[in-house]
């Protein structure tokens, strides 16, 4: 998914510097955001004060919305460099074109998972022929510097290995929670799981105390660490826990999302992830020129040009504002 605010910002994120070294509770609220014409998302990073969970960098939640008599998602063709995208459905599909040929009906549950490395661009957009509801959520993982100029790739995985407790069923979407692990490619140490809770669970979560956490709500109402967490709201976690006390007050579904903080300095722009000012303008340069991101074929529209560069220095800095 794209970014498509028109008076695209920078997001310096990234450095270990402003990584919370303790356990805390830190509810971040969203920012709206209209994607398109008919869907708006919920922005929960990057957020005031909050950049980045371990290396999960943007996430944007939507729905659960009727669009019975609406197009859905419509997301022409853009450019993304030096990410990955998860596309993680709960209602809908989601038709995926990338300029690597990958033509793919993203379904809930399944993993749609694209790897930009140098460069690629896709498109996004409900079939002609959908469901009523389309529920989701689209999450961008920062690529480490030895991984960011790879080829460009698509996963698909409709098949995924769960965890469970009683009252909790937990499917591993990427890197590995209590030692089951994802087929996704992970290019850092991360965690990202959808979680589905009954009415009245409590269970505790193994967590990994070198990693920083937090948690996404898609639906219901969940207490994390005693935290009430209501859909389209993020609980960051901070570091050093072994482990993650939920308790159910309706049937719920959350996802976890955490990983090993990301070292490097980072400037994010528009659907670009870079180091360096020069990097993001060679980037916009190569996509406003037809160069370097291929072509996606089959979209039946124009592609997103992209925004002006703000008049400010892009410059790389730490994690949080």
């Amino acid at each position: 998914m794209s970014n498509l605010d028109r008076q695209a910002v920078p997001s310096l994120c990234g450095g270990r510097g402003f990584v919370v070294a303790e356990p805390v509770r830190e509810l971040l609220s969203p920012r709206r955001v209209q994607l398109g014409e008919s869907t708006e998302v919920r922005r929960l990073l990057p957020n005031l004060g909050r950049r980045m969970i371990g290396a999960w960098a943007f996430v944007d939640q939507y729905g659960p919305d009727d669009i019975a008599d609406e197009p859905g998602m419509q997301v022409p063709p853009h450019p993304h460099m030096g990410l990955q995208t998860v596309s993680w459905l709960h209602e809908g599909e989601v038709l995926h074109r990338d300029s690597t040929g990958s033509l793919q009906t993203i379904r809930p549950r399944e993993l749609g998972l694209m790897t930009s490395g140098r460069a690629i661009s896709h498109s996004e957009e409900s079939p002609k022929s959908h469901a009523r509801f389309l529920h989701g959520a689209q999450l961008w993982v920062a690529l480490p510097d030895e991984h960011r100029h790879i080829d460009p790739k698509f996963e698909h995985h409709a098949d995924l290995p769960t965890v469970t407790a009683p009252g909790l069923d937990a499917i591993v979407i990427l890197g590995e929670l209590d030692g089951t692990a994802s087929p996704g490619s992970a290019y850092t140490p991360i965690v990202g799981a959808d979680i589905t809770l009954a009415s009245g669970a409590e269970a505790s979560l193994p967590l990994v105390p070198d990693f920083e956490y937090g948690v996404l709500s898609m639906s219901g109402e969940v207490h994390v660490d005693g935290v009430p967490v209501l859909p389209g709201s993020l609980l960051y976690l901070g570091c050093g826990r072994t482990e993650l006390p939920l308790r159910a007050a309706s049937d719920a579904e959350i996802m976890l999302l955490g990983g090993e903080p990301f070292a490097e300095e980072l400037v994010m722009w528009w659907n670009f992830i870079g180091r360096n000012q020069d990097e993001i303008t060679q980037a916009r340069e190569d996509w406003m020129s037809g160069s370097r991101f291929g072509e996606v074929k089959g979209y039946d529209g124009d592609r997103l040009d992209a925004p002006e560069l703000p008049p400010v220095p892009l410059k790389p800095r730490g994690r949080v504002r």
